[in-house]
């Protein structure tokens, strides 16, 4: 379905690969912004203050997505490739996976560190939730009281969502409305005499 995303709703347990000596510590969290990442990755920079190596890879968007991958000082894509690599095989978005790597004294190899950190993500995202959800469309909605038991009506029948709704001179509701079906309801609520309907 073309309007349909997975995500994950809540961060991950910690999930531990260990390989030759070296730990390598897995988390998922859900982000929506970079500054979300940002404040995770903060985080566990505050857990792991000794670690080696905090490596990652973050998806954002649901149509159009952008991604990024560090490999935080290990060798040129051993690290947040495999894990990027992991967030597109598990067909999910709006994520951020981090292994975080201690040492222990034995090399891996770039070919060792590629399948740890892919496995380190694999066991993060198994250790999640994963989700299925609708990209939305979000309409404002304003009209009078006396339409109220209408504009309900409608709402309560087609299950759609209020995210908020403001009642003062006139009424105003917020409404998320799957995007497939969003233009028909446009169309319903823009044909009811006294409601005015925009997108937000």
């Amino acid at each position: 379905m073309g309007d349909i995303y997975k995500t994950i709703e809540k961060p991950s347990k910690e999930t531990l690969f260990k390989e030759k000596g070296s730990k390598f510590f897995g988390y998922a969290f859900p982000v929506t912004s970079e500054e979300e990442i940002k404040i995770a990755l903060e985080s566990l920079q505050k857990l792991h203050s000794s670690a080696r190596h905090i490596c990652y890879a973050w998806q954002l968007g649901t149509e159009i997505q952008r991604f990024r991958a560090n490999d935080d000082g290990e060798p040129n894509n051993s690290a947040g490739l495999p894990i990027y690599g992991q967030i597109q095989s598990f067909e999910v978005t709006n994520i951020l996976v981090v292994s975080v790597r201690y040492f222990g004294g034995t090399k891996l190899g770039v070919g060792g560190l590629i399948s740890a950190y892919k496995l380190s993500a694999k066991m993060a995202l198994e250790a999640s939730e994963i989700k299925e959800k609708t990209i939305d469309v979000y309409y404002l909605l304003n009209f009078d009281y006396d339409m109220m038991n209408k504009v309900q009506r409608i709402i309560k029948e087609k299950k759609l969502r209020i995210l908020q709704q403001k009642l003062a001179l006139d009424c105003q509701y917020t409404l998320a409305i799957r995007k497939k079906n969003a233009e028909a309801f446009f169309t319903i609520f823009n044909n009811l005499y006294k409601v005015s309907i925009k997108k937000l």
